[in-house]
């Protein structure tokens, strides 16, 4: 059924905006960065940016539940969660790659009904609502049909993001991918470009929620589908194993492919 969130995405925009207004002018001036708990890398750019989002979202949805990357979860009443990233890739923002983004998603009951991917530097911005088609700065776009595995691209972060396990999984996939067309690094961005048909398959384990929720709706707004390793629906209580396809007919194969996990 199609929702009516014309206010919801009025005020996704407005999010985006507001977290662009303070990554943009910190980007490539080597700002400081520390290391979180896990290890990965925040700056303040990523701090400042989600401030402005959550601040946008208390005044407007205030019953709204809020996930986010740097500020952690305020509990809502609505059973609806807004999901925030304010730089995914931010390995990439201090490397001074314009290949990370905002991830913005609302949630409902646990399942993303608005996702939007933001690309600052590059003033790109894929938008994806559920019932709807995706867009990519304003303009409709469709993932690509994709006949045979052996012939797919294959994208995904990093090797060092996988534990042993994952990473032999990931490699038996490759086996029967074109390797020649590998992709490594682009953390959101490849989704966004498997979005518009530039790339057949990402595959990452150990994703968090604001990882993936803003995904869903802009791969499958745009014709593709994302699941974890076992085919299953992602929500908010998914394990983090995320697979993203551009042509749905390939899911057997690529399980498969992985082993039948």
């Amino acid at each position: 059924m199609r929702m009516n969130l014309d206010a919801e995405i009025a005020l996704a925009h407005r999010l985006a905006d507001a977290a662009r207004k303070e990554i943009v002018p910190l980007f490539r001036t080597g700002v400081d960065s520390e290391a979180k708990g896990d290890a990965t890398p925040v700056t303040i750019a990523d701090r400042n940016a989600e401030e402005a989002m959550r601040r946008l979202i208390e005044a407007e949805f205030s019953a709204d539940g809020i996930h986010g990357e740097e500020f952690g979860v305020k509990d809502g009443v609505s059973g609806r969660q807004w999901v925030l990233d304010p730089i995914d890739g931010t390995t990439a923002f201090l490397a001074g790659r314009p290949i990370f983004g905002t991830l913005i998603a609302l949630l409902v009951e646990g399942f993303p009904v608005l996702g939007m991917i933001d690309q600052p530097i590059a003033g790109e911005r894929w938008l994806g609502i559920a019932g709807q088609g995706t867009t990519y700065n304003g303009k409709r776009v469709e993932t690509r049909r994709c006949r045979e595995l052996s012939s797919a691209s294959l994208a995904t972060t990093g090797p060092q993001y996988f534990s042993q396990t994952e990473g032999d999984i990931f490699m038996m996939l490759a086996a029967k991918t074109d390797h020649k067309r590998m992709v490594m690094g682009g953390d959101c961005y490849n989704y966004a470009c498997l979005a518009s048909g530039h790339l057949d398959i990402v595959c990452e384990a150990g994703l968090k929620l604001h990882d993936y929720a803003a995904l869903v709706p802009i791969v499958e707004g745009a014709g593709g589908m994302m699941c974890d390793w076992q085919g299953e629906p992602l929500h908010a209580d998914s394990d983090g194993s995320v697979l993203a396809l551009g042509d749905p007919a390939r899911l057997e194969d690529v399980l498969e492919a992985m082993g039948g996990n």
